[in-house]
């Protein structure tokens, strides 16, 4: 089975209602980094990956964050591990695309004058 080369990883805080057990929400990103595959199986049975600080097994079948090393510790208790929803591009480098919903302003010659 081929498994993707890389990921990108969230930490993010998760929040529960103590009013309502089943509410739950998560706060803002704290923390992320691209994860590379290394060819080695972790521990908890699945792909090893690691970069930016962080070492984790990730699950390629679910994208889920199986295990999850940062700075060489576990996580806090109320933060959680995420893969980003959004495709990590293979090349890192800038991305020059124009958004889907960017309007580009007419240009108007330096010399121009409203009079």
């Amino acid at each position: 089975m081929s498994h993707p080369q890389s990921y990108e990883i969230l930490v993010i805080p998760q929040f529960t209602d103590a009013k309502e057990a089943d509410a739950s929400g998560t706060g803002r990103t704290i923390r992320s980094a691209v994860v590379e595959a290394t060819g080695a199986t972790g521990e908890s049975g699945y792909p090893r990956y690691a970069g930016e600080g962080m070492v984790a097994d990730i699950d390629p079948a679910t994208h889920t964050v199986e295990a999850i090393l940062v700075d060489g510790s576990e996580l806090d208790y109320g933060l959680t591990a995420r893969i980003s929803e959004r495709p990590v591009r293979e090349n890192h480098g800038p991305d020059n695309r124009v958004p889907d919903n960017h309007v580009t302003e007419p240009s108007v010659p330096e010399n121009h004058t409203d009079g």
